[in-house]
């Protein structure tokens, strides 16, 4: 049996809305084996001069070629992101590198979230909705509290990056939100990042590489867990007020 003319139209339209996302799946499984050697510290040890050179010579054009980079590598789920990070605390310092580095990653994290969102994310979400059970009620306790489950999110990634993007489309998170608490809940782990590409110039006079485990030193976790917990709050809030009525 031949499908109908709306029934071929319908099914070539979900294709196209599909092939961002799927495109990203592409490019990512590709990025993972053909350029892992082409984003790392021992690249940018070895380009740095070249880099330092194109900075200096087109400063606003260096800008804007690597929040763009910087864009295509969080957007297509490259590996690299925190060489990246690096690299934009070494090219521009700590300020504006951390805004440069946190305007890449959120452009990229909304590039994921709308192609998953038009692709699969509003589908899946109706179906959610219509199934019940206790899947739904998880979709309804994260809508209910969305801005407490997306800081969190961000704050403490023990979600990974490219998942914290997808779910939030998949359970139907407003753009607004989404963008707002990656770019917010992104800076302090992006801060620590960048000041440690700032001094990257004397790492590299020593020969040595960078120490990325600062940021689990206490003097630095801490006050992100806070932030974390500070952002929880209204969570246990309303958990407490409710098994209290």
């Amino acid at each position: 049996m031949s499908l109908s003319n709306n029934e071929s139209s319908a099914a070539s339209t979900g294709w196209a809305q599909r092939l961002p996302f799927l495109a990203i799946l592409t490019a990512a499984a590709l990025g993972a084996f053909l350029l892992h050697d082409h984003f790392s510290f021992e690249a940018l040890a070895e380009n740095r001069e070249a880099l330092i050179a194109f900075r200096d010579a087109n400063y606003i054009l260096a800008i804007l070629a690597f929040v763009a980079a910087y864009t295509a590598i969080v957007g297509f789920s490259l590996p690299g992101a925190t060489v990246a990070t690096l690299t934009g605390g070494f090219l521009f310092g700590t300020f504006p590198g951390v805004l440069l580095n946190v305007t890449g990653a959120t452009l990229g994290a909304i590039a994921i979230f709308l192609a998953a969102r038009t692709g699969f994310g509003a589908k899946f979400s109706e179906k959610i909705e219509g199934k019940g059970g206790a899947v739904a009620k998880l979709q309804a306790g994260l809508r209910e509290n969305e801005w407490s489950v997306l800081f969190v999110m961000r704050l403490v990634p023990v979600v990974p990056f490219f998942l914290a993007n997808l779910i939030p489309a998949f359970v139907g998170v407003k753009l607004s939100r989404f963008a707002i608490s990656t770019f917010l809940g992104i800076m302090p782990g992006a801060l620590v990042y960048t000041s440690v590409g700032a001094g990257l110039g004397e790492v590299f006079a020593r020969g040595e590489t960078p120490d990325l485990s600062i940021i689990f030193a206490p003097h630095v976790l801490g006050p992100i867990l806070g932030l974390a917990a500070l952002s929880a709050l209204p969570i246990v809030l309303k958990f407490l007020r409710k098994k209290a009525d």
